[in-house]
């Protein structure tokens, strides 16, 4: 599945560039909240949530680089988010804010940083209903991904197999037309893809058609 982010979209012409990404054969739209203090961008909040909520009825997965995300989950929620996912950098009380969000009806997803190990969130794996493995360091969009990233999905994926355990495994950062087959050979089953997406080179509608077309390659 393809999720693009809106974090390098054109935010003064928002509805078109969702909705290009919706003709470009989107799964979700994924949005990137930061809030100045986790990563140091502020993006946007709640209200942008809503605005995009009536523009699309594409699932809408929240990537909530925040501090404290149990204070504000609900605002998310209530603004029209499908996939509510925050880090285990964040979020003391992991397996009680995924049950809570479970208990409002949405999907919820943990998300680890590069430089987390994954023993952090071996507890919570049958919980989750989705991982979010970063690519990057989070903070900023057009970023490349780091070299040894892929590795973690691929450990990732093989804990999950061996548990018989199937969230979705969701990566973000740096992904390309050039390495999204890679991704989905490691294990990742949602693609965040930004800057791929939303650049000045080409539309959204035939950069999301050319990851399509990539990531099917890596399923043949």
């Amino acid at each position: 599945m393809l999720a693009p982010s809106i974090l390098t979209a054109d935010f003064g012409q928002l509805a078109d560039q969702i909705r290009a990404a919706e003709e470009g054969g989107a799964d979700y739209i994924h949005l990137d909240v930061m809030d100045g203090h986790f990563v140091p961008p502020i993006t946007f909040g709640p209200i942008v949530v809503e605005t995009i909520r009536r523009i699309t009825k594409l699932p809408l997965d929240i990537h909530l680089m925040i501090e404290e995300p149990e204070r504000q989950f609900e605002a998310f929620i209530d603004a029209g988010g499908d996939i509510i996912n925050f880090h285990i950098e964040a979020a003391p009380h992991v397996d009680r804010l995924l049950r809570t969000i479970h208990a409002k009806n949405k999907r919820a997803g943990i998300c680890i940083n590069p430089g987390t190990p994954l023993t952090a969130i071996e507890e919570v794996l049958d919980v989750a209903d989705q991982i979010m493995v970063m690519l990057i360091n989070p903070g900023w969009g057009g970023q490349k991904m780091l070299p040894s990233a892929l590795n973690k999905v691929r450990a990732l994926k093989a804990i999950l197999d061996a548990r018989g355990l199937n969230p979705d495994i969701e990566v973000d950062g740096g992904v390309k037309a050039n390495n999204a087959a890679q991704c989905v050979e490691a294990g990742a089953t949602v693609l965040v893809c930004g800057s791929s997406v939303y650049n000045p080179d080409s539309t959204p509608q035939s950069n999301l058609r050319t990851l399509r077309a990539a990531i099917e390659k890596a399923s043949l």
